[in-house]
């Protein structure tokens, strides 16, 4: 890492904010004992402790919170100068920070493997992660999510047509037990339950006609990664709650079978969102000029 007064200031808030110099030197890209070294010559100059350090953890000081706070602002106005002196590049150039769920990710890699090959002085950081962020809190550029789950104070743009999800069920399943007529005789049934990134357990949603029905299923089985909850309807554990797109193989080979289609109707997708700004950087406008080509739509979630 150079030594330079804003790759300090960059060091200090990536330590504050992930609480972790292991962490922050993976983000940053550089080791552990750089970065460590960075931040101790800026307390040095300083003259003061900004972090607590033990063996385990790694926390602000009273002086180092206060630092931080100050700082933070006045870097955001920095890069949104740099982000602006790169509008007049013919090329853009730089790094897009993306923050986004695993599955959204997925889906987007079309778009991004596209994004790359157009853009070669571009670099893409994805951080997936289940749990909704501040993302301008946590220093990304944009998030990818479902529309629904978008704060309403960021600009939202469409990525992709709508979305449905799909109870499914092996064969050999409904060879021992009969087919579910309406949601609630999914209480009957033995069901893969899914834990969200909050740590609580996903009640099945359903809509038809106007009427909507949330049913808490009951299983043996909990699983909160939706290759698993594939892995375990295949076997034949129980019913499953998954996206139309991770099933639709199984659907067409035979190995799930589907039941309360007309319950489960699409909704809106993915969209890319950021916060609202005078100047997007060169980078995060190419994307949202890509993402509007038709041609480049990611596939579904």
């Amino acid at each position: 890492m150079q030594t330079s007064g804003l790759n300090e200031l960059e060091a200090v808030l990536a330590v504050a904010r992930l609480k972790s110099f292991r962490a922050a030197a993976t983000e940053l890209g550089v080791s552990t004992s750089a970065l460590s070294h960075t931040v101790a010559a800026l307390e040095a100059r300083l003259g003061v402790r900004l972090f607590n350090r033990t063996t385990r953890s790694v926390a602000l000081t009273e002086a180092g919170s206060q630092f931080a706070d100050q700082i933070a602002p006045a870097l955001t106005l920095i890069r949104s100068a740099i982000d602006t002196a790169g509008n007049y590049r013919d090329t853009p150039s730089g790094t897009l920070r993306i923050n986004t769920s695993t599955g959204a990710a997925r889906a987007a890699m079309p778009l991004f493997m596209a994004f790359l090959q157009r853009y070669p002085d571009m670099r893409l950081d994805i951080v997936t992660e289940g749990k909704l962020i501040d993302i301008v809190v946590a220093g990304f550029d944009a998030g990818i999510r479902l529309a629904e789950t978008v704060p309403q104070d960021m600009i939202a743009i469409p990525m992709g047509g709508p979305l449905s999800f799909a109870v499914v069920g092996s064969p050999d399943y409904f060879a021992r037990n009969p087919p579910p007529q309406t949601p609630g005789d999914l209480l009957q049934h033995e069901c893969i339950r899914s834990r969200l990134p909050s740590g609580g357990i996903y009640r099945w949603e359903f809509f038809r006609h106007g009427e909507s029905t949330v049913v808490d299923v009951q299983g043996q089985i909990t699983l909160d990664e939706g290759t698993l909850m594939l892995d375990a309807a295949r076997a034949g554990q129980g019913l499953s709650y998954l996206s139309d797109s991770s099933v639709a193989a199984d659907l067409a080979n035979g190995t799930l079978v589907r039941v309360l289609q007309e319950w489960t109707p699409a909704f809106p997708g993915l969209c890319l969102y950021y916060p609202s700004r005078k100047h997007l950087s060169a980078g995060l406008r190419a994307l949202i000029d890509l993402i509007r080509s038709s041609d480049l739509q990611p596939s579904a979630l």
